[in-house]
């Protein structure tokens, strides 16, 4: 025989709800209602939140890049096409007449030939950081004191250095002096023609932004597994042979990057020859010339054109280093 529940009115299995149900309406009670048997709780990755982190952290930085970057360089393509002084609130609209001077005037785009001693320069400041990378990323004595000699001139203000050289390179300073000890006697002008000016400007550049090249050079051969010099050696090969076969592949991909920023670093000089010289003697760079229109001559609408212009050869020279040197994966084991 089965026993019987008692459900008659009053008796306790007839009052008393299910199990599910007395759960279902705790839950209510509480606020929070249990999933189903065997469903599995929410997780992070599924979050709406999760999607929407990202786009947190990046608000800020977007906002400054935007704000500072993008915004400003907006306004000066539009001042571009304005005869604006920077001054007036009148800006009369002038089309691409900006841009036609800057390319019929031969005194505003004459400045580009300076930029060719600053090319040069970068060759061979390019070429020093990276013997002296190669060097010392083998095992000398005193090499962590050469690294340190190396970078130091790259932390050094560039209008210090600007002063500094210019006490360096003027009559009876210190590099006649030294030369008066070495017994060769000059009264050359160093600053004084455009030739010998920008060649010391250049020179100036060089001592300043070796360092720069040679940490970039460095870390990109520190990071190539020592494995490879110890297989190098054991075949035999030679200092020159590692460099050849093993640094220069591996580090190809830094030294495009040190062309990007020679390239782009020669045409934009600014600092060094705007404090030694002032732009006098022939020595007057691109930017400083846009410079001097904006704030000296009150030619704001040719002066942003000017910016424009440097901007887009810019861009168009590392386009077309990217496509004739692209970045492609050295694979040495």
């Amino acid at each position: 025989m089965t026993a019987k529940t008692d459900t008659t009115p009053g008796s306790a299995a007839m009052t008393r709800p299910p199990a599910k149900n007395r759960e279902r309406r705790a839950g209510r009670r509480t606020g929070r209602l249990h999933a189903p048997a065997g469903t599995p709780p929410p997780s992070w990755r599924s979050s709406p939140l999760r999607r929407l982190t990202p786009w947190l952290f990046l608000a800020g930085p977007l906002a400054l890049l935007i704000t500072f970057t993008y915004v400003p360089v907006a306004g000066m393509v539009s001042y571009s096409f304005t005869d604006w002084d920077g001054v007036s609130p009148d800006r009369n609209v002038v089309g691409f007449d900006n841009y036609v001077q800057i390319f019929t005037r031969p005194e505003l785009f004459r400045v580009f030939l300076v930029s060719g001693y600053y090319l040069a320069a970068s060759g061979v400041q390019i070429a020093v950081a990276l013997y002296f990378a190669t060097v010392l990323s083998f095992d000398l004595r005193f090499r962590n004191f050469f690294k340190g000699v190396l970078f130091f001139p790259y932390l050094i203000n560039g209008v210090a250095i600007g002063f500094v050289f210019l006490y360096f390179f003027q009559d009876g300073g210190t590099l006649d002096s030294v030369l008066s000890w070495l017994g060769v006697t000059t009264d050359h002008a160093w600053l004084g023609d455009p030739a010998s000016a920008n060649t010391s400007l250049a020179g100036v550049s060089v001592w300043r932004f070796t360092g720069l090249n040679f940490v970039l050079f460095l870390g990109a051969i520190q990071s190539i597994p020592g494995e490879l010099y110890e297989a190098a050696q054991l075949d035999g090969a030679s200092k020159w042979q590692q460099f050849r076969h093993i640094i220069a592949p591996s580090i190809k991909p830094v030294l495009s990057l040190s062309v990007i920023l020679a390239i782009s670093g020669s045409l934009s000089v600014f600092e060094i020859p705007y404090i030694m010289t002032g732009g006098a003697t022939g020595t007057s760079t691109f930017v400083i010339q846009t410079v001097k229109l904006a704030f000296q001559f009150n030619k704001t609408g040719l002066a942003s054109a000017a910016a424009v212009v440097l901007l887009l050869i810019i861009l168009l020279i590392t386009w077309i280093q990217r496509r004739l040197v692209p970045d492609d994966k050295v694979d040495l084991v």
